[in-house]
């Protein structure tokens, strides 16, 4: 166990209190009974990953689904169903506390920097304010150390938010970028790892995310939320199965598919930094969460999320060295030399601010805002 968890935890006021049986356990909603265009994503079975020839057949698996669709699931991952639900009781617990007490964890927005409580009602979507609330913890790193506080229900299983987190990285992340550099034939499996690697500062974060239920009228003056296409900003997006619907992806057809929870699976999707190391070859898929069908508009929709990044120092340049990125002829997509640490603050910025954001897309008047050295987000399909 790290000296960053051992100090919180000494500050934490009767940690016994917080203990699972006295916690409200969480209690997943049944799914949705809705016709709907499911999308038809591969499932990786990461327990092949150390068999004979197993990356190599994973790999090939991914072949098309990283390149067209940016999303897919994996399987046998280590981390069991207990474990998962632990941290969705903790995530409920934790939306659950007082506004007063959450808001003296609230994120620097300011700064752009994500980590704590984001509150909800701080964006507009079309006429309504958004519905969902965060939490983001980060890694549990020196660089890290004494840098942010939390609740005392979060101060008492930072243990094992901390073994949850390790755990996706190991076990999910750093097998999934051996995968990619297998698919990109590059000479070295250890290309994407060497920049990934845990203990080196990166932003990587685990999340606890809420949305709330709307009523029909907010619902319609947010247009279902059909307008909140994006990206994400780092490589990899880890997303825990659960029931209630609302996760929508972009295909090349220009079509809206719904993400089905898949029993046992998390839930992969590609983002904008390993697309940047591929000069766009790997897709950041475009993905959007809308309202659920009608048979779950009543539930909270609760999230367990990683996002996984490469070190702050990383330079955002194609890889070189592989035979596939070289036939495409890939090229740079910053008109400059971008780290990670400035990709990240950009990015976060335009986020965490909806004022800065409103006023630079308005801007525009095209449509796209430039994040940073001309590279530029765009609007996508209602």
């Amino acid at each position: 166990m790290s000296s960053t968890v051992t100090e919180t935890l000494s500050a934490a006021a009767d940690p016994t209190r917080y203990g699972f049986d006295k916690l409200n356990p969480y209690e997943h909603p049944p799914e949705t009974k809705a016709d709907v265009p499911w999308s038809e994503l591969v499932t990786l079975d990461l327990e092949d990953y150390a068999r004979p020839g197993g990356k190599e057949r994973l790999a090939k698996q991914l072949e098309h689904a990283v390149h067209h669709v940016g999303f897919f699931y994996v399987k046998n991952f280590g981390l069991s169903q207990e474990q998962v639900d632990q941290q969705f009781t903790l995530a409920k617990n934790f939306f659950e506390l007082p506004t007063e007490e959450k808001e003296k964890f609230e994120v620097n927005y300011a700064e752009a920097d994500y980590n704590g409580w984001r509150r909800p009602g701080r964006y507009l979507q079309v006429k309504a304010k958004d519905n969902v609330e965060m939490y983001n913890i980060a890694k549990f790193t020196k660089d890290f150390e004494g840098k942010y506080d939390h609740p005392d229900l979060i101060k008492a299983h930072l243990p094992e938010i901390e073994v949850f987190h390790r755990a996706l990285h190991s076990n999910v992340v750093l097998p999934l970028l051996r995968l990619f550099a297998i698919v990109l034939q590059l000479p070295d499996e250890e290309y994407l790892v060497k920049q990934h690697t845990y203990e080196t500062k990166s932003e990587d974060h685990f999340r606890y995310m809420l949305y709330y239920p709307r009523t029909e009228e907010e619902w319609a003056d947010s247009k279902y939320g059909t307008t909140g296409g994006h990206t994400d900003l780092g490589t990899v997006t880890l997303l825990f199965r659960q029931p209630v619907a609302g996760l929508q992806i972009l295909g090349e057809d220009g079509n809206w598919t719904w993400v089905k929870a898949e029993p046992g699976t998390i839930t992969v999707n590609l983002a904008d930094t390993i697309s940047h190391l591929t000069g766009g070859w790997l897709k950041s898929s475009v993905h959007r969460v809308v309202a659920p069908p009608e048979d779950q508009r009543q539930y909270k929709r609760t999230g367990l999320l990683y996002f996984a990044r490469p070190h702050n120092d990383t330079v955002l340049v194609p890889i070189t060295d592989s035979p596939v990125l070289e036939k495409a002829g890939v090229k740079p997509r910053f008109d400059k030399l971008v780290t990670m640490a400035e990709w990240v603050k950009a990015k976060q910025t335009l986020q965490l601010n909806p004022e800065i954001a409103k006023k630079r897309w308005a801007e525009s008047g095209d449509g796209t805002v430039e994040v940073l050295a001309g590279f530029r987000d765009q609007k996508y399909k209602e």
